[in-house]
């Protein structure tokens, strides 16, 4: 196991490495020029080029990826350009809520689609069976933008019942929280349970049809057990897999989230960022979003080979 947890870490370094060479670059093909930006269009050249040396911009660019790298690996990841402040603070501030509406978004998925992916599986061909289908297909059709607007529309303007945006810190008011919490987390959520409600109905049907199920029922075990003791326990395995992969395109799908709802977290950081050509933060929030990537990716490899010992053996 530890032969396998350090081989993992390893595979991360160039990867890692990889992303932050990309996200350094790309992000300098972005139209614009965050000097022109922070000093204005009427600037004069002298406090143009003054800025340029501050932030050191005006080096050749191999040169800026070798100093902000270098400050990167020290746990530095510089100031913004537009505000001043450490890029690290900054994103320390914006992760809780970004984390606190991913777990959300993630126990109404699973809310949503471990019961109906198991409905659908013992009741294959039926009216349930297919209105679980074609709800999870119009989950995998439709964006999640849509759906965001969709709510704020029916639940904060013609049911004025809940806020359409903004942010409250749970330490400040836990209801209010919840109440700003509920649509964006179901916009989130929502997206993702189409695809963990159709791989929970179809490795349901498989495991359903095995021997040992028709051997427990048998026994006169009751359907309750029988489901949710033998058979989704055995049906677990791809579905904690797409879990994984699904929290990687939760972090890209709050960029869309959060900046529909006004939500403070590092989506809604990072696309004002661009628009701000803030280079510094850009990268650092880039760079945080693939580290929590990889990491999340490195957990559900690890929990796989927990629940299936041939993972481990390499068979």
């Amino acid at each position: 196991m530890l032969k396998l947890v350090v081989g993992r870490i390893a595979a991360l370094v160039p990867i890692l490495l990889g992303i932050s060479f990309v996200a350094f670059f790309l992000v300098r093909l972005v139209p614009g020029d965050p000097v022109i930006a922070i000093a204005g269009v009427e600037a004069d050249a002298a406090t143009i080029a003054a800025l340029r040396a501050k932030y050191g911009l005006d080096l050749p660019l191999p040169a800026q990826f070798a100093i902000w790298f270098t400050q990167v690996i020290q746990g530095d990841f510089g100031r913004s350009i537009q505000t001043g402040r450490p890029v690290a603070a900054m994103l320390a501030t914006a992760f809780g809520p970004t984390l606190l509406l991913a777990g959300a978004a993630l126990i109404v998925s699973l809310l949503i689609a471990i019961p109906a992916g198991i409905a659908s599986a013992t009741r294959p061909n039926t009216s349930i069976d297919f209105g679980v289908s074609l709800g999870a297909l119009a989950g995998l059709s439709l964006p999640s933008f849509w759906i965001g607007i969709l709510l704020i529309l029916t639940f904060s303007i013609r049911l004025p019942i809940l806020p359409s945006s903004g942010f409250v810190a749970p330490s400040v008011d836990v209801a209010q929280a919840l109440l700003h919490l509920v649509l964006p987390a179901v916009t989130l959520g929502t997206a993702l349970a189409a695809a963990t409600m159709r791989m929970t109905r179809a490795t349901m049907i498989e495991v359903l049809r095995q021997d040992y199920i028709r051997t427990a029922r048998a026994k006169g075990l009751s359907r309750a057990i029988v489901v949710w003791k033998h058979a989704l326990a055995n049906a677990s395995m791809p579905i904690v897999t797409l879990i994984g992969i699904q929290m990687g395109q939760m972090l890209s799908g709050v960029v869309v989230t959060e900046t529909i709802f006004s939500w403070p977290g590092v989506g809604k950081l990072t696309v004002d960022a661009i628009f701000a050509r803030d280079y510094p933060l850009v990268q650092g929030a880039v760079l945080c979003m693939a580290v929590l990537f990889v990491t999340i990716n490195l957990v559900t490899d690890l929990l796989y080979s927990v629940l299936d010992p041939r993972v481990r053996l390499g068979q």
